[in-house]
């Protein structure tokens, strides 16, 4: 149903230009250098936490690399136990809501960490992830999102809320954020969980479809920061979000 999207990668990325176009381009904010950000001191376990995740984020997806293909497989084999994958490059994919028979042309704009995040969210909240695979809840568009593509655009979204590129956090979010990675080493693929069910749930409140995307991302966006910076909120789980997860 989505052969026609064309893909541009976004210049943010390293070797990359914009991404998701004619409706899932990038919703990240923009940033400029009169931006004026607060700057938050790191403890050295906050630090170490931080070059960890940083160095998942900069791992480019590599379908040469066995590691790769092998996750690549096991995300599908998560998504379809029914189905055998004929190939690593198939039409099958395209089921999953990939851009076109090759999944690997569209990592290039979360890298290696945005199939982890598939990954984890399938081996960890399987029925979550279920059912929006194959978009079981609420009263759905015709011209639904693809699965698999706002998978990689959630991956992006967060890296570039919470700051996870710079060397500390210039943000409230980006700093408590820091604190339940420094308690909980799976915090960033948690929250990615969390903001792909907050997503598709803003999605049904909105009775959104295809070419609003762009508009649930960004209030996506907005609620999860609020959430991040209440009060009550010690560690992820205290989410309100999170209950959509796990119910």
């Amino acid at each position: 149903m989505f052969t026609d999207i064309q893909i541009c990668l976004a210049e943010v990325v390293a070797g990359s230009a914009a991404w998701l176009g004619r409706g899932l381009s990038c919703v990240c904010a923009q940033r400029r250098e009169s931006d004026a950000r607060p700057s938050f001191d790191l403890t050295p376990a906050q630090e170490e936490c931080l070059q960890r995740l940083q160095s998942r984020i900069e791992v480019s997806y590599d379908s040469s690399i066995p590691e790769h293909q092998e996750a690549l497989r096991a995300l599908w084999n998560a998504s379809f136990p029914e189905e055998e994958l004929r190939d690593l490059i198939s039409e099958q994919w395209k089921e999953m809501g990939w851009q076109g028979k090759d999944p690997s042309t569209d990592f290039r704009g979360g890298g290696f960490i945005s199939l982890e995040n598939l990954l984890f969210f399938a081996r960890n909240y399987p029925k979550s992830f279920q059912d929006l695979l194959r978009k079981q809840e609420g009263d759905r568009a015709l011209w639904e999102y693809p699965f698999a593509v706002a998978g990689v655009n959630i991956t992006f979204m967060l890296i570039q809320m919470l700051d996870l590129e710079a060397v500390k956090p210039r943000s409230m979010a980006g700093a408590i954020f820091l604190k339940f990675l420094s308690e909980n080493e799976s915090a960033f693929d948690l929250l990615y969980c969390i903001t792909f069910k907050l997503m598709d749930n803003q999605w049904l409140a909105m009775h959104a479809s295809y070419m609003d995307f762009n508009t649930v991302m960004k209030s996506t966006r907005r609620q999860l920061e609020r959430e991040l910076l209440l009060e009550d909120v010690s560690r992820l789980e205290d989410l309100p979000s999170y209950s959509l997860l796990t119910r």
